[in-house]
């Protein structure tokens, strides 16, 4: 298995733990605080990583140019609103069901690309944004009468539009982050995936943690008090997050986005299996069959 996918299933691993983390904030503090520490318990350890790299091993930095400057802009607003949605997500469904819905993003980052930067896509790349929608629809609809209607009007749901919008956001902050962190190759020596993605991580993440930390200032100096409060658990969520944020920055340096993040299902898995276990939440039929169609559907991009 290439260092990449190897990277990619850690970085799986690693995602679903803090999503199962930051389901239990929910029940400590709002959407935005739970959001927040993803972000701001996850900078120190940001900056320990790119010092290791640094002055650890002696690895230069690189110099950032606009190109750069813009695009981790994008990246950083665009994950803040992405795991704001998938957060509040939570609130309406299940914990493996409301990942499923964000799981969208490969097929959605297919389509931003060719939009984005004019990559066309094949018929096979199609059917599998096409199959994605389908598992989204089924999931919308499982615990509801079902009838053919109902499938075909499911992708309008409330849950359904805050699923997709969330794997949207993913989607584009997939690729920023990938354009931001490979502008950085010409200024180093020899291009350094590892510098590369731990720079990107560390000014994106600053920008996240300030942005949110004004809006909290400004409009919720009650959530910050409970922050603090649980400060315990966000340390651990910040951890985990920015060493998935590592890893994922590091793949996508190194492979395209839609390769990696149709890799990235593999975190369905571990969903289901913290849905079970830690949650005891149960998931239907329908619920299973959407979920595996989503999979299927992004798994498709690896083949076309």
């Amino acid at each position: 298995m290439e260092l990449w996918a190897i990277i990619t299933v850690g970085s799986a691993f690693l995602q679903n733990l803090r999503s199962t983390l930051q389901k239990h904030l929910k029940g400590l503090m709002g959407t935005t605080g739970a959001t927040f520490v993803r972000f701001g318990f996850g900078l120190p350890f940001a900056f320990l990583y790119l010092a290791i790299l640094h002055l650890g091993l002696g690895r230069p930095l690189p110099a950032p140019g606009l190109t750069f400057a813009v695009w981790a802009v994008i990246g950083a607003l665009a994950q803040i609103s992405a795991t704001f949605l998938l957060v509040h997500l939570f609130s309406f469904r299940n914990f493996a069901v409301g990942t499923a819905y964000s799981r969208t993003e490969p097929a959605q980052a297919a389509l931003l690309a060719l939009i984005l930067f004019g990559e066309t896509i094949g018929l096979g790349t199609a059917a599998a944004i096409l199959v994605s929608i389908l598992g989204v629809m089924l999931i919308s609809v499982a615990r509801t009468a079902f009838t053919p209607l109902s499938l075909v009007t499911s992708v309008t749901s409330r849950t359904a539009l805050i699923g997709l919008a969330s794997g949207c956001f993913f989607g584009v902050s997939a690729i920023a982050y990938r354009t931001a962190s490979l502008s950085l190759a010409p200024s180093l020596p020899a291009p350094d995936a590892l510098v590369q993605a731990g720079y990107t991580l560390c000014v994106v993440i600053t920008l996240q943690t300030l942005s949110m930390l004004a809006w909290m200032t400004w409009r919720d100096r009650a959530e910050l008090a409970r922050v603090r409060a649980a400060w315990k658990i966000s340390a651990l969520v910040g951890f985990v997050g920015a060493t998935a944020s590592f890893g994922w920055f590091t793949a996508m340096t190194l492979q395209q986005v839609a390769v990696v993040k149709a890799l990235a299902q593999v975190e369905m898995l571990f969903t289901f299996a913290s849905s079970v276990l830690f949650f005891k939440e149960s998931i239907n039929r329908l619920e299973i069959a959407g979920c595996v169609l989503i999979v299927f559907g992004v798994l498709l991009l690896v083949l076309v």
